[in-house]
């Protein structure tokens, strides 16, 4: 079956070759009307525009590059990808995905885009760009939008919640119930010369107690990969007699360990505390207390960045903070005997 021609399209919809050729390339600039009709013609002759050809005559690859700080698998990164898609596909761009494991692997990202000019925008989620990274993009008008950063250096906007503050309206959460002697279960991470957003979170708990007399937070480090939530559900267990209440780096690994407590007779909330972080589609359905943030609504709005980027529109305001609230539900109590 012959494809049809761009001809064919103008002659169906009435219009010129050029009025076809601008509805794909720069929709804003044609009435609605006649944009209607192109498009209706086009469904109709099953005319699609080849990305090839529009790709050599407006010098876009019609790809934006998203650097993931772990698999494109994960809940956070999912919605992410779910979010940038639904504004970046229907405006003509494919999401690349790219697991950034660590710095060397995101130093030759940086190195290689230059030469191989293979993204319009590049849309970093989690961990932090160097300025060197930065600078070979620069010259060639490459935008860099950032999702939950650990600083805006070298960004050209981003959307990215407050880690550090939304863990502490955790910690002054559980010391209203009672609690004076708190535990942060969280992931060690070895690879230095990366950072990343979710470390602040053990700051935030750590600001609470400094700021409150009797209060203390130890830190319980279990290494990340398979063994993670064996690790962290033995951490629990043979944690210091005195803690109440636990708060994880993410739903993830609270989660399984709160399902796995109760093998081993600890009861929650009733003898032990729990707040996660992220509120996963699971969480609320077994009433766990954690920390709200919506990564397909942080997508979105990434998205709509980088398509203001391209084109050159001001983006305002650049850095965007989406709250954190901390949704209330079934982990957490007043310490026993209290």
């Amino acid at each position: 079956m012959t494809k049809a021609s761009i001809q064919a399209v103008a002659r169906e919809a009435g219009v010129s070759v050029s009025t076809v050729s601008r509805t794909f390339a720069k929709p804003d600039l044609v009435l609605p009307e006649t944009r209607d009709k192109v498009m209706a013609a086009a469904e109709k002759l099953d005319y699609s525009v080849s990305r090839s050809a529009a790709a050599l005559k407006s010098g876009q690859s019609f790809r934006i590059a998203l650097l993931a700080s772990e698999t494109i698998t994960t809940w956070f990164n999912s919605n992410i990808f779910a979010g940038l898609d639904s504004v970046l596909r229907p405006a003509g761009y494919d999401t690349v995905v790219y697991p950034m494991s660590n710095a060397e692997e995101r130093r030759s990202f940086f190195e290689d885009l230059p030469v191989r000019r293979n993204a319009d925008a590049v849309i970093v989620s989690s961990f932090n760009i160097e300025p060197a990274e930065v600078q070979r993009l620069k010259h060639m008008h490459v935008p860099i939008i950032g999702i939950n950063i650990p600083s805006t250096d070298g960004f050209d906007a981003g959307v990215s919640i407050d880690d550090r503050a939304a863990s502490r309206s955790a910690i002054e959460h559980l010391i209203a119930l009672g609690h004076r002697h708190i535990a942060f279960v969280g992931s060690v991470r070895t690879r230095t010369t990366m950072r990343y957003s979710a470390e602040a979170r053990l700051q935030g708990l750590l600001d609470a107690a400094t700021s409150r007399p009797g209060v203390s937070v130890q830190t319980l480090q279990v290494p990340r990969g398979a063994a993670e939530i064996n690790a962290a559900l033995n951490a629990v267990l043979n944690a210091a007699a005195d803690v109440t209440a636990f708060c994880f780096e993410d739903d993830d690994m609270a989660l399984p360990v709160l399902y796995r407590l109760r093998q081993y007779g600890r009861n929650v909330p009733q003898d032990l505390s729990i707040v996660g972080f992220d509120d996963v589609d699971l969480a609320a359905a077994v009433g766990l207390t954690t920390l709200h943030q919506d990564p397909f609504a942080m997508g979105q709005d990434a998205g709509r960045m980088a398509l203001d980027a391209i084109a050159g529109t001001p983006i305002a305001p650049a850095f965007r903070q989406p709250p954190t609230p901390l949704m209330l539900r079934e982990t957490t109590a007043p310490p026993s005997g209290r």
